[in-house]
């Protein structure tokens, strides 16, 4: 498909912000965040094959260089998630187009590298990625919902997180099945830890104490720096700004003021 346009639903002047969401949803779930970000110009972005999104072929790279032509200089990205992941692609690949970046519960390296010495790496067992994969095929909105049900364990509020999550995600179409895979792909594959050192711009990073998907044990063995901060939000879980929305936003929104004065 030549030059395949991506959905990106702009709100509001001022500084651009992007916001990538995460796998199996759609931009409609950052919905608890348009009040608070209301001063900012916001860019509401389905991914390749997500949401109202053309479906984009290749790597985890061709991602990233799609978003970043499409999507203004200058920008604070957050990503959440799998979103999270591509973001940091960006900040790897266009560092000087990006002006800060914000990873939300996310991993440079989702899957678990349990034989890794000295120290194995927590992540998402290879057996459950590889699960979701086969039964793609069999129940594409079941799948989804099995995802979002994850999503939510270990937070206090699980059954109205999943209960917002999918009226949120639902209202749009269900991604395509082959970009689910290749964002399944991604998850799987695509390891930055080596990489992070190179990312010098200011960077947020924000994780959920009770996550089952980001274990927070992997923070301790991450890279530390002075242009990194890191907030845990003790009961939150693999979606905090839905599950702790306000929290969140004033960590956010703070963050946000403190770069920009």
């Amino acid at each position: 498909m030549p030059n395949p346009k991506l959905y990106i639903n702009t709100l509001g002047n001022g500084q651009d912000i992007v916001l990538l969401h995460g796998w199996g949803v759609n931009s409609a779930v950052f919905e608890p965040l348009k009040q608070a970000l209301s001063e900012y110009r916001v860019h509401y972005v389905d991914l390749p094959g997500f949401g109202d999104s053309d479906p984009i072929e290749g790597d985890i790279d061709i991602w990233a260089a799609a978003l970043a032509t499409q999507l203004p200089d200058n920008a604070i990205w957050l990503g959440w998630s799998l979103g999270g992941l591509v973001a940091t692609q960006v900040a790897l690949t266009f560092p000087t187009k990006i002006k800060a970046l914000i990873t939300v519960a996310s991993s440079p390296c989702f899957m678990a590298q349990p034989d890794e010495k000295p120290q194995p790496w927590p992540g998402i067992a290879p057996q459950v990625l590889s699960q979701f994969s086969q039964q793609l095929h069999k129940n594409l909105p079941k799948t989804i919902e099995r995802f979002l049900a994850i999503q939510a364990m270990g937070s206090e509020t699980a059954k109205a997180d999943i209960q917002m999550i999918r009226h949120l995600v639902l209202a749009k179409p269900l991604p395509c099945e082959d970009s689910l895979q290749q964002g399944l792909a991604m998850l799987a594959e695509v390891d930055l830890r080596t990489q992070l050192t190179n990312i010098k711009l200011p960077w947020l990073r924000i994780w959920g104490k009770s996550d089952s998907l980001v274990p927070k044990s992997g923070l301790e063995m991450l890279v530390k720096a002075k242009n990194i901060d890191d907030i845990i939000l003790a009961k939150a879980s693999h979606a905090p700004f839905i599950s702790h929305s306000s929290l969140f936003i004033e960590h956010l929104c703070d963050w946000i003021k403190g770069i920009n004065s």
